[in-house]
Formats: structure tokens, C-alpha cells, sequence
């Protein structure tokens, strides 16, 4: 029995039914492990497949590919060098399940299977995989004794305490754990009750990727078997960390490993997002980017998040000025596009504008301008980004933030055109708490320049769609620090109205913006994705019926 094992942490990003490309990874990863020195490597949560899968785990095809890899890089273990723990989407019989298979000696060793399956926010686990049939029994590597625990089996009794009661010395916990403000905590909590429980230390391994609406931030640890996380891998960077632990008077202690700081508050979320982007417009085969950059805040903290994602060389921003549109948003626009060294031109919108006016003229005759002909104006801007995506190859970002998406406040096939919204699940109010803090602040992992994107006047200006003449956002709707907050209540925490109302909001108000809510879904329905940063994201958290005859009394 030996009394040092080398375990190395491979935070890579694997792409969902890139089976080849993630087999590529890992054993490139591998490799680097065993120059490294270490005796096992571990990898994220069905990393061969990519997570999550969501329906594509389905298909027998894909399952047997998934399968057929895992086999193939079992035999390279036959060279002596680094075990395996690889998450891998695992057939048998009947079944399929959320399996960690353990590669050494140029086979599959072992094979253990999830035991629970969540089914809440983005998880619909049980709709594609069955429950492990027992609970998993340690596996040896190098005479120690490993527990796996893949992902919600840390969260929940049961697994943990099984594999103690059975000569586990510590735990190893693949994850698939989405990103979200409030994530750091939650896992570091999840892990110490599990420890309480247990007493083992343990070795959480987290995805790192932009996964359409979900993202995984890496973040990886080791927590020791008191309950103290013990070492750190960073957030949004991709690498391979080596862990080095030993057994003293009869306990595995580690002893050496990463020492990573983690960042929070508006550092981590516009991280989070810009990371999102790079990997979804990439992973999809874009070019670039191509925004409709208004002058207004919103377009300009996604063109500031673009460059950062991308590099400025892939993002071109269009000015489409309108009768409406004031000097000092021309003068923004042209100005933040400078700061951030992106391609920028002006496509003006009236002679479209004027050829509507006339082609309705008939059907619009003894009707007064509303609503109408401000949304005909935001379509045939839809209409001119889409054709330059089109042309060009660019993907169009929108720019809605979550405070507009959660009310309304936008045009069905028009600013709402495009194949990704950065800001999509981001209050209006933190939008500018993002800008300011990109102004003052930058990181290794962003590509834009340092200093100031965004022009001030930009973030202190008063929010206008510029749609008609002096129009404000707080003409249609409360404004954003009374709005936001009773969103919040609303969507994330729904709570009912009485419970708002006792927070000091007014009642009317929060039942206008209750009804909003509501009437809002079709459009929702009809957005682009975007990615996940609060607890709860209009998508894969929040799914309400369309056809809605609930009002709050």
C-alpha cells in the first residue's frame, strides 16, 4: 500500500456531441497529467458527452459513440501512466445512466453509477437517466480508497455515508454545476454538510463551458475532512491542477495543491457572461458579431462583453439613427465603438420609415400613431442587422436586458432579432453596476482594452428607447430601482403580492407589473437564449403557460 497519490484536477472544457473533440481533450490532458506526475486524473460530470445533453443522450447512436470513446481511452491507460475518472453517458441493458467510469491498466476498471437524479431549475435529470440500482462501493487507485460521488450525490445523504461505512479514505465529486451568483457558497455549504456527515476530505471537479443558456465556471476545490476548502482552481480558465495527498496515522490528508483566488459581485457575473458568449459564438461557428449600438447602455455593455468574448476584430456595431434619435446618442454610439476599436458604421432607417409610412398609408388612414409605428421602426432594424448577418456571417447579439425581457419592454422581431442575448438574464440595474465596474477594472481572461469602453454619459443619461419624441423608459414603466426589485420578488422569488406590498412597494404598482409579467411570456418564448446568472432565468427555470388566466388576489 503506498502513501501518496498524485490526483490531478482537469478543469477542460468539453463541448456538448463533440465526442471526438472532447476524447482529444482529455487525452491531451492526460498526458500533461503524467509529466506532471500524477496518479489520476479526473475529469467533469459526462465530460466525453458533454453536459448537459439534454435529448441528444437519447438517440442509441450517440450513446454507443460515448460509449466506444470511453472504451478507446481505457486502453491507453495500458502505457502505465495516469488513471482515469471520466464522466460518460453508460448503457446497460435497459438502462441508461449518469456514469464515472475508472480507467487504468487498459481497461474499464469500474464502472459507478449516479444515484440521485435531480429534477428542479435546470435539471430534468430522470427524463433520460435511470437511478444507480445501489449505491456505489469504493474503487482503488494505487491502494487508496476512492468514494465517487458524482454531482447531486454530494448534495443529498446516502452515497457519502455508503461509501464511508465501506472503507472509503476520500471522496472524488465530478460536477456539472452550473454557474449562478450564488453558486461559490452553495457548494462550498453542500460540501461541508456532506463532510460533517462523513468525515472524508473530498475533491470537487467542476465543467468549465458556455453551454447555450447554462455556463459552468470551473471553480474546482479540495476541502479537507474538517469542513476548510483547502485549495482553489480559478474561475473561467481552463487547466489542469495537481493535487497531492498522503496518509498520516491512518487518514488521507492533502497536503499541496492550487491556490486560486475566486472572484465575486460584478467581476464574476460579467466574467461569467463574456465567457458564455465566446464559447457559444465559437462553438456555433461565427465569424464575429454584428450589434446595433444605440448610444444606450445596454448595447453598449454587449458590445463592451463581445469584445472581451471575441476580440474587437470580430465585432462590428451599426448605428441606425432614426428622426428621433437624439446628437447625443450619435455622439455615444460613435464614441464607446472608438473606445473598444470595433468596426462602426451609420445605415439611417427613414427612408425605410418613410417607405412604410406610405405602403400603410391606405390601411392606416383615420388611425392616430401609437405604438405601431414606433415598433415598425425597431423591425426594420431587426430587418438591417439580420440581412448584414446574413451577408456577412455574423451572429446578431441583442441586447435586452432582464428587467425589459421580464415586462415586455421590447419588440417581438425587432430588437429582439438575433441568435444570443448576453444580457438576457441581468437587471437593468445591474447592467450599469457592469458597466462601471468595466470602466475601472479588467482580467486576464478579456480580450477589450484596458481603461474606460464606455462612455460615461452613456451610464448616467436617462434610459430611452428615442422611438418618439423625448421619450424615457420611466414614461412605460416604474423606474429601475422601484421596478427591479419587484421584479425580483416576482420572478425569482415569487412571492405574492401581498408579501411585496408589505415590503413598502405600492399596490398598484406591483400589480401592473405582475400583469406584464404574465402577458410577456409570448415573447419570452420567442427570445433568443441567453445565459443563466441569477437563481432563476427565463428558460430552463421559469416555464409558465403562455395561455395564463392567473392573476394574484
Amino acid at each position: 500500500m503506498t502513501d501518496t497519490l498524485n490526483i490531478a484536477i482537469a478543469q477542460v472544457s468539453p463541448t456538448v456531441g463533440d465526442i471526438d473533440g472532447n476524447l482529444a481533450k482529455a487525452r491531451a490532458a492526460r498526458a500533461d497529467a503524467a509529466k506532471a506526475g500524477a496518479d489520476l486524473v479526473v475529469f467533469s460530470e459526462l465530460f466525453i458527452s458533454g453536459y448537459p445533453p439534454e435529448d441528444l443522450v437519447q438517440k442509441p447512436s450517440f450513446q454507443r459513440a460515448c460509449r466506444r470513446a470511453a472504451e478507446a481511452f481505457a486502453e491507453d491507460t495500458a502505457d502505465g501512466g495516469p488513471a482515469v475518472i471520466i464522466g460518460v453517458p453508460w448503457r446497460e441493458g435497459p438502462h441508461l445512466y449518469n456514469a464515472g467510469v475508472i480507467l487504468k491498466g487498459g481497461r474499464v476498471d469500474a464502472v459507478r453509477y449516479k444515484s440521485h437524479l435531480p429534477n428542479y431549475g435546470v435539471f430534468d435529470e430522470p427524463r433520460r437517466f435511470a437511478s444507480g440500482p445501489e449505491l456505489p462501493q469504493p474503487v482503488d487507485v494505487n491502494g487508496f480508497k476512492i468514494g465517487l460521488m458524482i454531482c447531486e450525490d454530494m448534495w443529498l445523504p446516502g452515497p457519502g455515508e455508503h461509501l464511508r461505512d465501506n472503507g472509503a479514505e476520500l471522496f472524488v465529486v465530478p460536477h456539472g454545476s452550473p454557474f449562478r451568483e450564488t453558486a461559490l457558497n452553495e457548494r462550498v455549504g453542500a460540501a461541508r454538510d456532506r463532510l460533517r456527515a462523513c468525515g472524508l476530505p473530498l475533491v470537487f471537479v467542476n465543467q468549465i463551458a458556455g453551454q447555450d443558456e447554462v455556463l459552468f465556471e470551473g471553480a474546482s476545490f479540495v476541502m479537507a475532512a474538517d469542513g476548510a476548502v483547502a485549495h482553489r482552481c480559478p474561475q473561467f480558465v481552463e487547466g489542469l491542477y495537481l493535487t497531492r495527498w498522503v496518509r498520516e496515522a491512518g487518514a488521507v490528508v492533502c497536503v499541496d495543491g492550487p491556490s486560486e483566488d475566486w472572484v465575486g459581485d460584478e467581476e464574476m457575473v460579467y466574467r461569467a457572461v463574456t465567457m458564455a458568449v465566446r464559447d457559444y459564438v465559437t462553438r456555433n461557428r461565427f465569424k464575429g458579431v454584428v450589434i446595433g449600438l444605440s448610444g444606450g447602455v445596454d448595447s453598449a455593455l454587449t458590445a463592451a462583453i463581445a469584445v472581451d468574448a471575441l476580440g474587437a476584430d470580430a465585432v462590428h456595431c451599426v448605428m441606425m439613427p432614426s428622426r428621433y434619435t437624439s446628437p447625443e446618442s450619435l455622439e455615444d454610439a460613435a464614441a464607446c465603438a472608438k473606445l473598444l476599436g470595433v468596426s462602426y458604421r451609420t445605415i439611417a432607417i427613414e427612408p425605410g420609415v418613410a417607405a412604410f409610412e406610405t405602403m400603410m398609408a391606405e390601411a392606416f388612414e383615420g388611425t392616430q400613431a401609437d405604438t405601431t409605428e414606433e415598433n415598425i421602426q425597431s423591425r426594420l432594424r431587426g430587418v438591417i442587422l439580420m440581412a448584414l448577418s446574413n451577408k456577412f456571417g455574423d451572429m446578431v447579439l441583442t441586447t435586452g436586458n432582464k428587467s425589459e425581457m421580464s415586462v415586455g419592454y421590447a419588440t417581438l422581431y425587432g430588437d429582439m432579432n438575433g441568435g444570443y442575448n448576453p444580457l438576457k438574464d441581468i437587471w437593468k440595474t445591474d447592467v450599469f453596476a457592469l458597466c462601471r465596474w468595466r470602466n475601472k477594472t479588467h482580467a486576464p481572461d478579456l480580450k477589450g482594452p484596458k481603461g474606460q469602453v464606455i462612455p460615461e454619459r452613456i451610464i448616467t443619461k436617462p434610459p430611452s428607447a428615442e422611438l418618439r419624441t423625448d421619450q424615457r423608459d420611466d414614461d412605460s414603466l416604474p423606474p429601475y430601482d422601484i421596478l427591479d426589485p419587484i421584479l425580483e420578488a416576482l420572478v425569482e422569488e415569487e412571492l405574492s403580492v401581498r408579501d411585496i406590498v408589505a415590503k413598502g412597494f405600492d399596490e398598484k404598482t406591483v400589480r401592473r407589473v405582475e400583469h406584464l409579467v404574465y402577458v410577456a411570456e409570448y415573447k419570452r418564448r420567442q427570445a433568443p437564449p441567453g445565459p443563466k446568472v441569477t437563481a432563476v432565468n427565463f428558460g430552463r427555470d421559469r416555464r409558465y403557460p403562455i395561455t395564463n388566466g392567473w392573476r394574484d388576489k
